[in-house]
């Protein structure tokens, strides 16, 4: 039960820290406001509204015994119209017709109906509240006619009411206002950080950035900012480590190119070859894996003619395609194109029929490759992402291959916040699903 209530709430709740921040200052207020106002109304206007009403009754009451009793009959309509602002004129008339202009929620109008009923009792009168601005209109069956009543709205209602919901409101709006500005320029230096440790986990370059705000946030700043540097400077000299090696590996394996053409044997020679060509593939390929993606900018470009032109490079009929024209993201647009080129190169290797499709979904850019290859068991979905990771009866033995193509794939789908999904292909062999965000 708690379990259950508790997800409720987190469910009801906002997930952003400004907007909980906001809701921990602005209910507090709120609710005293409110608490604030039903005390003032209950205890002051209600029974101020409730007196007034009372005493108007009562004048009512005693024009009518004053009209009864028949003294200053001629100017007894003046003097209550001059003294106490009572217009009332007598209307001989047996047809008292009442007007349900009623209205149940107005506190007026059910202070004035409790009265009139305790004081006139029930089907002797009628009160309208609505038909005039400034007016309200009673109607009192007396004898063979009845009494009517025109009386200014201000003798039953507190002109304090509308200055203290005035004073009560502004200032709340004004401290709801201030909280807002306090809290934007709070929340701000987490937002910035939270942008630059997202822009960095996509491999973007990022400006020097300053950590600000709280002690807290700052620190928070400083550390990530630390971080970013040893992981660049981890980057760079593993880089450059790589770069000699791949040079000082280069020259021996010149040098054994150029001896192999003074062996007579043409056999071992020709396998000697080989074995230093699959060497400098195979160099290449841990250099591809390990180089750094961050010195690339990004840039806006359209995915679809970056396969297109990918796709017309291969010149194969085999290969079909299904795409959206006009589809922008904003990445690494040589990396991307790197990715695509390894998948494609898989694909003619182990199948004929190879497939692309382009469309959008969800905000998200979703690429698939579909071939009629071997295809891959679903237990090694995972298995096959691993660097140096090979799958020989599946997808058939490649010597010239160290296994690093898909991992170089996903570490570049995954820096621009994308994924790589394997699933079985309706062509009956793989089909490689990439997710993009736009």
């Amino acid at each position: 039960m708690s379990y259950g209530l508790n997800k409720l709430i987190k469910n009801l709740l906002p997930r952003r820290l400004f907007y909980r921040a906001l809701l921990i200052v602005a209910v507090p207020i709120i609710v005293l406001q409110l608490i604030i106002t039903i005390v003032f109304f209950d205890s002051l206007w209600i029974k101020t509204n409730k007196g007034m009403t009372r005493a108007l009754v009562g004048e009512m009451k005693t024009f009518i015994t004053a009209y009864d009793n028949d003294r200053y009959n001629n100017d007894l309509s003046s003097l209550f119209s001059i003294y106490l602002d009572l217009n009332v004129e007598f209307k001989n008339d047996k047809s008292f017709d009442k007007i349900s202009n009623e209205r149940w929620f107005s506190p007026i109008d059910r202070t004035l109906r409790r009265e009139l009923k305790s004081n006139i009792g029930v089907g002797n009168y009628w009160f309208d509240t609505t038909s005039y601005k400034k007016l309200i209109h009673i109607n009192i069956k007396h004898n063979n006619g009845y009494f009517e009543f025109f009386i200014p709205k201000d003798r039953v209602t507190s002109a304090s009411a509308r200055v203290f919901a005035l004073w009560i409101t502004l200032p709340a709006l004004l401290m709801i206002t201030i909280a807002i500005i306090f809290l934007k320029n709070q929340t701000r230096p987490i937002v910035n950080l939270a942008k630059a440790a997202e822009k960095f986990g996509r491999g973007e370059n990022i400006d020097e950035y300053r950590p600000s705000g709280a002690l807290e946030i700052r620190r928070a700043g400083l550390e990530f900012d630390k971080m970013r540097k040893r992981i660049m400077k981890h980057l760079n000299q593993r880089s450059e480590m790589l770069s000699g090696i791949s040079h000082d590996l280069r020259t021996p394996l010149t040098r054994l190119k150029l001896q192999l053409s003074f062996i007579k044997d043409e056999k071992l020679s020709k396998k000697m070859s080989l074995d230093i060509d699959e060497m400098e593939k195979m160099l290449n390929e841990y250099l591809q894996f390990t180089s750094s993606t961050y010195l690339e900018k990004n840039e806006t470009f359209d995915v679809s003619e970056l396969i297109e032109n990918t796709i017309n490079k291969y010149d194969n009929n085999n290969i079909s395609k299904e795409l959206i024209p006009r589809v922008y993201m904003n990445g690494r647009k040589n990396l991307i194109q790197r990715s695509l080129n390894n998948l494609i190169d898989n694909s003619i290797k182990y199948s004929e029929k190879i497939n692309l499709r382009l469309f959008k979904r969800n905000n998200n850019i979703i690429i698939t490759i579909d071939d009629d290859g071997l295809g891959i068991p679903e237990k090694e979905y995972q298995n096959v992402f691993k660097p140096f990771y090979k799958l020989d009866k599946s997808r058939g033995d490649s010597k010239s291959s160290v296994g690093l193509g898909l991992s170089i794939t996903l570490d570049i789908i995954k820096s621009h916040g994308g994924n790589i999904v394997l699933e079985k292909s309706p062509l009956n062999g793989l089909r490689v699903k990439i997710f993009l965000p736009l």
